[in-house]
């Protein structure tokens, strides 16, 4: 937990499954989590109770296992069931997404089997906009765009690698093959922090021995308990539910 946060003030940000408020710090927010699970552009929405403090505490888990590795997160930890403390982070309006497996868009758009490990892990960059759809883009979009700087792009880049190779081993550990996952990124005092959440939200996380998908994609696709398969990857990481 987060000692001495600040009263939780106004609503700065509300998305699909998060909730932002600012705090008397000027330098200190609380992420909330919702409930609501939603698919395809919020196209597909449904409730899901205990999703929230489930997301809350797999991502305090993971955020606070990177930071402890040397990786720089906004993540300051639990102050309640469902939200955490964060710093202020001035986000960027890119993010990164980090491929070990082909699945979901990749498969789709190279025409690919899903499934496929690849030889290498593909980084690839997104726009963040709901009304485009997050379309892909590269650091030349970034660039004349204005939405980063050239060092900001290197370092993006250096750490989605550096949470890769810290993260795959863990998962592996626990029998999860770690296929693909979203990262966002944001300014703090000059320096480039991760930001937003790490959770099965924003993963795809397989059972390694059978393949079976226990993140967001069983709700995309109506795979089966959605929450089970979050509780699965709660469990095989430790994470105290």
């Amino acid at each position: 937990m987060a000692n001495h946060l600040p009263p939780k003030g106004e609503l700065l940000y509300e998305g699909k499954g998060k909730q932002v408020f600012r705090t008397a710090d000027p330098e200190t927010l609380v992420l909330a989590f919702k409930d609501t699970a939603t698919a395809f552009d919020g196209r597909k929405r449904s409730e899901l109770a205990d999703k929230g403090r489930i997301n809350n505490a797999i991502n305090d888990h993971l955020m606070a296992y990177l930071g402890e590795r040397g990786i720089p997160v906004h993540h300051l930890g639990r102050v309640g069931v469902a939200e955490s403390a964060v710093r202020n982070l001035e986000m960027l309006p890119v993010e990164a997404v980090v491929r070990n497996v082909v699945a979901g868009s990749l498969a789709r758009r190279l025409g690919r089997a899903e499934g496929e490990p690849l030889s290498r892990p593909i980084f690839e960059l997104y726009y963040k906009s709901d009304e485009l759809g997050d379309p892909l883009v590269n650091e030349f979009h970034a660039l004349a765009f204005g939405w980063a700087a050239e060092d900001e792009l290197r370092r993006m880049t250096e750490l989605a690698f550096q949470v890769n190779d810290v993260l795959h081993p863990l998962f592996a550990a626990g029998g999860l093959t770690l296929v693909d996952y979203k990262l966002e990124f944001g300014r703090f005092r000059g320096e480039l922090y991760l930001g937003d959440e790490l959770t099965p939200d924003g993963c795809r996380l397989w059972e390694s021995a059978t393949g079976e998908k226990l993140d967001k994609d069983r709700f995309r696709r109506d795979l089966g308990d959605v929450l089970e398969g979050y509780r699965a990857i709660g469990r095989r990481l430790g994470v105290d539910l």
